[in-house]
């Protein structure tokens, strides 16, 4: 399986060929070093580490930069992808150029955050009445026993905080790979904000 770390930087639209207007999400793929390699006798499982934006000196401690390599710029960021389908030399760089010819993408990614919100808009409850003395109009009700057990059930759905989660969108449409400003334009949502940080892979489902 092949991929990338990218950054979402917004949505726009384009036009195929036969003049279909597409709406798109534009990501771009920064340089992603590869910091290290694992193999299965070694680690017991065949991956690539890759690094994404530099590090201040200042900003690096011992103990962190001591797993980067000899000649490679400690990394802000680092993710690892098993199971890399393409050969790969030590502090190579990686583009969008991993993805030419690739049809189908999953993408994941951090969710935007809502704060903290009730049961209404978390969970879609529908609430009490508006009319007629109901005194039930957004509270989430009942939440467990009125005799023993006293107790609240588990799994309750209940208000608390919403969104910040890692979301996975699977098999977006790649509708144009430009290697030049090393963008790529997937048909689709992707999750997050803009500038967020997100996981490209070729598709697992296609």
């Amino acid at each position: 399986m092949l991929g990338l770390m990218a950054r979402k930087v917004g949505m726009t639209q384009v036009f195929d060929d036969a003049g279909n207007f597409i709406p798109v999400t534009v990501l771009r793929i920064d340089p992603n070093t590869v910091v290290a390699q694992k193999n299965k006798e070694e680690d017991g499982y065949n991956a690539v580490v890759l690094g994404l934006d530099d590090l201040k000196k200042n900003k690096v401690s011992k103990p962190y930069g001591g797993q980067f390599p000899e000649g490679i710029t400690p990394k802000k960021i680092l993710k690892e992808f098993r199971d890399f389908e393409k050969e790969v030399d030590q502090g190579s760089q990686l583009g969008v150029e991993v993805f030419e010819g690739c049809r189908y993408v999953d993408v994941t990614g951090i969710s935007k955050g809502k704060g903290f919100q009730g049961v209404m808009k978390r969970w879609g409850f529908a609430g009490g009445r508006r009319t007629h003395g109901s005194k039930f109009h957004r509270e989430p009700g009942s939440t467990g026993q009125s005799t023993y057990p006293h107790k609240t059930f588990k799994n309750m759905k209940l208000p608390g905080r919403m969104g910040r989660e890692q979301v996975t969108v699977l098999s977006l449409r790649v509708v144009k790979v430009d290697v030049e400003k090393q963008l790529i334009m997937v048909c689709g949502a992707v999750p997050g904000i803009n500038k967020g940080l997100v996981i490209v892979r070729t598709a697992v489902k296609r």
